[in-house]
């Protein structure tokens, strides 16, 4: 999921680029101000937040602006995916059975962050399934490139500012190197897709050894994850919600994330678990969510479910990602 912008759509058509990146000009007719002018000021900023000359210098060699993060960062969504065809595209039985692969191959280190950050394992292993397929995909642009090409180009130009200071800073501190830092045109890092702030705020140095490294580490990896659902109020002792059945005549209104009742009145208006199981009559607030509506799949979720939306803002996403989890177990 390189794209967190792209969440729900499938297609994307590419429109008319801006009339300065036509006739061979590129990005760079697209400013007054020159890119070279550009990283001057960024480095000024950088060097004055305590990032090294020498880090600016070997950062900053040999960039340019890239066109095609340009014209990614410009298209414009087609049509937007339907629940079905979004959960049918990426709950595959490749990704389960790699999933199922990739948590018995790293059982001890998921058992590990699982205890350090009491987070349930297999949600740490769906996101980094959903996020770069267990890894095999991560991103190869160059994250300083693509970075500030975006913040010179203008259209999010504070955001993509801030978030390339915050890249320089990770050199400066050493957790990676110009090099190995690649990732998504829109600069979204490693196994984890972290973008720079949120690697400052969340990254960890899980296995201790003086780098947070999320590009080559999977302890680091995988434990940047763990605490990213942390730090996001995870509940240990419950589970991100379940499939359930919904009674004739329900009141659609009463349908939505943002519509929590006691789980036991939920019950007690005659919702069902789907696999025949009896829904325990709880206190605990709960939500349904019906993403095709309440004649479609339904599901009952709980406070881990608007956690999973905090690493990635949709509904579609979380309920991807706990249906994952599920079936890696």
């Amino acid at each position: 999921m390189l794209n967190r912008r792209s969440l729900l759509t499938h297609s994307l058509a590419l429109p008319a680029v801006a009339s300065a990146l036509m006739a061979g000009g590129g990005a760079a007719r697209a400013q007054s101000q020159s890119f070279q002018d550009f990283l001057a000021g960024v480095s000024a900023e950088a060097r004055r937040g305590g990032v090294s000359p020498a880090i600016l210098q070997r950062a900053f060699a040999n960039i340019q602006p890239n066109d095609k993060v340009v014209e990614l960062d410009r298209r414009q969504p087609e049509f937007t995916l339907t629940w079905e065809q979004y959960r049918d595209g990426r709950i595959t039985q490749q990704r389960t059975d790699r999933g199922k692969a990739a948590y018995a191959e790293n059982r001890v280190l998921l058992e590990a962050i699982a205890a350090r950050y009491e987070v349930n394992p297999r949600v740490v292993v769906a996101i980094w399934g959903l996020e770069t397929n267990y890894g095999s995909f991560t991103g190869n642009y160059n994250v300083i490139e693509a970075l500030a090409t975006l913040a010179w180009e203008g259209r999010r130009a504070a955001f993509y500012r801030a978030e390339l200071l915050a890249a320089l800073r990770i050199l400066q501190k050493g957790d990676t190197t110009p090099e190995r830092m690649r990732g998504s045109w829109a600069g979204a890092m490693g196994h984890p897709q972290f973008m720079p702030t949120s690697f400052e705020r969340l990254a960890v140095d899980f296995d201790g050894d003086g780098r947070r490294d999320i590009w080559d580490d999977k302890a680091d990896a995988l434990g940047s994850i763990g605490n990213y659902l942390a730090k996001s109020g995870w509940k240990g002792d419950e589970r991100w919600g379940r499939e359930v059945v919904l009674p004739g005549g329900i009141d659609a209104g009463s349908i939505g994330r943002n519509n929590r009742r006691p789980l036991s009145e939920w019950v007690r208006l005659g919702v069902s678990a789907a696999d025949g199981s009896v829904l325990p009559p709880l206190d605990m607030p709960t939500a349904i969510v019906a993403p095709s509506g309440p004649t479609g799949q339904a599901f009952a979720v709980y406070q881990n479910f608007n956690v999973i939306r905090r690493y990635n803002p949709s509904d579609y996403y979380a309920l991807v990602v706990g249906l994952l989890s599920d079936r890696v177990a």
